[in-house]
């Protein structure tokens, strides 16, 4: 069955992995609800590659 309501899976990549010049990405996968966050979402979470916890953002 389909889901219903205003749940949305997003994509959250990192923001500074892309100024590190390392090789790679992490992002992580989510559900939020868009009625209630319709902004992009930031979420602090922990990146393998770069061995510390770095702030993700939304991406489309």
């Amino acid at each position: 069955m389909a889901r219903k309501g205003n749940r949305v899976q997003v994509i959250l990549e990192c923001t500074e992995h892309k100024t590190s010049g390392v090789a790679g990405t992490s992002r992580y996968i989510t559900v939020k609800n868009k009625k209630n966050t319709p902004e992009r979402m930031e979420l602090k979470k922990y990146n393998p590659i770069l061995k510390k916890v770095t702030v993700h953002k939304e991406i489309k």
